[in-house]
């Protein structure tokens, strides 16, 4: 056992990942990351991203990710659901994720997006090593005039 409760980790989550996520604090956001961490990034089709706490040649660093992020987007994060094993320092994430795009954003003409996110967290004394997030993006089809059309072309209505 890690010497962690639930109540810990969903803190951990919610309020100082996400939470400052939210507040754009990038430093304190990846503050939540061991230096060895990485993270994957799954969207339908898309190819799959990664990003790194300690970027490296043809890496890419977590900051990379989160100032593209709050670059362009006001984001909050609800409806939270958490199934965890303390045993194993691990922890599955459901929620709502809420992108509304800045003025000066190039995804501003979209408008304000919702995602279904499922985030898949494995922990290291107290914070995040390892991290998979998976999104769904189903606004986005209708704003952009592609209701009919899914990643993997199924089902055809």
């Amino acid at each position: 056992m890690s010497g962690f409760d639930r109540n810990y980790y969903i803190d951990l989550i919610e309020n100082d990942y996400f939470g400052n996520v939210s507040k754009e604090d990038i430093k304190s956001a990846c503050d939540c990351f061991t230096g060895d961490s990485e993270v994957v990034i799954y969207h339908g089709d898309n190819p799959v991203r990664f990003f790194y706490k300690v970027p490296s040649h043809g890496r890419d660093s977590l900051e990379v990710f989160y100032e593209h992020l709050v670059g362009n987007y006001d984001a909050s994060f609800s409806n939270f659901i958490h199934t965890i094993d303390l045993d194993e320092q691990r922890c599955a994430s459901n929620f709502l994720v809420t992108l509304s795009p800045k003025p000066d954003s190039e995804y501003r003409d979209i408008g304000t997006l919702t995602l279904n996110n499922s985030n898949f967290f494995r922990f290291n004394k107290g914070k995040i090593f390892y991290m998979i997030i998976y999104y769904a993006n189903p606004t986005l089809g209708k704003l952009l005039g592609q209701v009919n059309q899914s990643p993997t072309g199924f089902p055809k209505n």
